[in-house]
């Protein structure tokens, strides 16, 4: 079965962007060179979805600065339109620096293959971001063109305009338009609101279609990382996908409970998995396919994450993941992905 494409957006990402400054490993004040690149859980999410045959826009503002320019870019690079992006004149692009582990055993250096993110978003052009940009006239268009809508909790944490904007973003008609909501619950996002976060969080949940909670975030958040307990607070989504981690992913779909265990690899970065898992299993879902499939497919696009470099997933062409997907259960359980068998399949 082929991925079809459409003639429109088919989905549209609404979120931050970040230039990215990945140092070399070891610690953060010894790296004289910085790798650049890009991420933003939503943006990521956006480059993932065209390499599925799913045509995506993505919805933000960006500083008129360097970084802003190269994100715009980056995005329209992968095939991502990015007609309805707003330059702010007065505030910039956010940015993180990836510092990465050496594994000296020094003071300040983390273990190897570890990372940590330092974030410099305070006062950025997308914390500005409000109700507002939904009825500008390129954001608007798309809106009423596209199939799906994908945004985060942390965009929703950025700022009190962000919230209203997702808000906004769950209060539209929905014109059978689906609204997907990933928690990406972010402690220090929500700095002088934590204690309303639980409340808002659910509120999110409860109003989107398709939710994805990842376990440990989701026991914070709602007091349980069980999926059982989780469904039965949150019944209201047609779709709950509740991931725990590198054990199994759960999804519900109405009274359908599937389980998909993840798939066996070597770890080289955790950052951008969970994105990559929510744009694989949004392409199997706009592409009509099974419940089992769509978490078969979010799992193949985390692990081409996990296994890869960068925030943004590079994945295997398409037929490669379809023929992976299709394996039977015994298969797909003892399958362990890496270079080799992403090639046996290719060839």
């Amino acid at each position: 079965m082929t991925w079809p494409t459409s003639t429109r957006p088919r989905a549209v990402t609404v979120g931050e962007g970040l230039a990215v400054l990945v140092a070399q490993p070891g610690p953060l004040e010894e790296s004289e060179t910085f790798e650049r690149t890009a991420g933003g859980a939503e943006a990521n999410v956006a480059t993932v979805l065209p390499q599925l045959g799913v045509e995506t826009a993505w919805l933000s503002r960006v500083g008129d600065d360097g970084f802003g320019r190269y994100l715009v870019a980056h995005l329209a690079e992968r095939g991502v339109d990015v007609s309805a992006v707003v330059v702010d004149p007065t505030r910039p692009t956010a940015v993180y620096v990836k510092e990465r582990g050496g594994g000296s055993g020094r003071a300040t250096d983390l273990d190897e293959r570890a990372s940590r993110m330092l974030y410099y978003r305070t006062g950025s052009a997308a914390s500005a971001l409000s109700a507002a940009d939904l009825v500008a006239p390129a954001a608007a268009a798309l809106l009423a063109s596209c199939g799906l809508v994908h945004i985060t909790g942390i965009t929703t944490a950025l700022s009190a305009s962000t919230t209203e904007l997702t808000e906004a973003l769950l209060a539209l008609p929905r014109n059978g338009r689906l609204v997907s909501f990933d928690l990406n619950f972010r402690p220090a996002l929500w700095a002088g609101r934590l204690d309303s976060a639980a409340e808002i969080l659910a509120s999110h949940v409860r109003g989107a279609d398709v939710v994805f909670l990842g376990a440990d975030e989701a026991a914070v958040v709602f007091g349980t990382d069980d999926a059982d307990a989780l469904r039965a607070l949150f019944p209201e989504p047609a779709q709950l996908i509740v991931k725990n981690d590198a054990h199994t992913v759960t999804g519900f779909a109405g009274d359908e409970r599937v389980e998909v265990p993840a798939l066996g690899l070597e770890v080289t970065e955790r950052i951008g998995a969970g994105d990559a898992f929510a744009g694989g299993y949004l392409a199997a879902l706009l592409h009509g396919r099974p419940a089992a499939q769509r978490l078969r497919f979010g799992h193949l696009c985390a692990a081409a994450a996990l296994t890869g470099t960068g925030d943004g997933a590079e994945l295997p062409p398409p037929a490669v993941l379809e023929r992976l997907a299709s394996v039977d259960e015994k298969t797909w359980a003892e399958m362990h992905y890496n270079d080799t068998i992403i090639q046996n399949v290719a060839s």
